[in-house]
């Protein structure tokens, strides 16, 4: 189990020694994002991706969740109304349309989210806008403070934000 570590570093300077000693730490670069403006130039820096930076994730299970639910009450209506009179309800129609709704709601809402900054990025943005970068690191819990004391100790300019509990599985 991962854990993430944030670190606002201020410039891009910092930014890449940082990534340099997180390297030498045996730090895989798929553990290492940075989140920067726009307008900055993150060459030689492992970048975070759309599925870090956005709300995807979290649109795509609400969409799935709703479109579900949604599809599964349309398909038990149709299920009792359509059924001849006498015979049981087809409540296959009821779980068919139950999984074409989470389907169809998570692609349109996957579709909103991208465009959506993530949540749990909100409270760097003031940060991100001024022109720091932010560092998330995904260590393992047992080499956390080792990582923790290794990045304090070569970059005191570096500024922890704090560590997130649970990262998310895919990004």
């Amino acid at each position: 189990m991962r854990r993430r570590i944030y670190w606002l570093l201020p410039n891009l300077a910092s930014a890449r020694r940082t990534m340099d000693d997180l390297l030498l730490a045996r730090i895989g670069e798929r553990h290492i994002h940075f989140v920067g403006r726009e307008d900055a130039d993150l060459t030689g820096l492992h970048a975070a991706n759309l599925l870090q930076t956005s709300d995807v994730i979290r649109a795509s299970e609400m969409g799935i969740f709703v479109g579900g639910a949604a599809g599964a009450v349309i398909g038990g209506v149709a299920a009792v109304v359509l059924s001849p009179t006498g015979e049981s309800p087809q409540w296959g129609i009821a779980a068919v349309l139950g999984m074409l709704g989470a389907a169809f709601g998570a692609w349109t809402s996957s579709m909103i989210g991208v465009s959506v900054p993530s949540q749990r990025l909100k409270r760097f943005a003031p940060a991100i806008a001024q022109g720091q970068l932010l560092l998330m690191v995904d260590v393992p819990r047992s080499r956390m403070a080792e990582v923790e004391a290794r990045l304090q100790a070569l970059h005191p300019e570096a500024r922890h934000e704090g560590i997130e509990p649970n990262i998310p599985a895919f990004p």
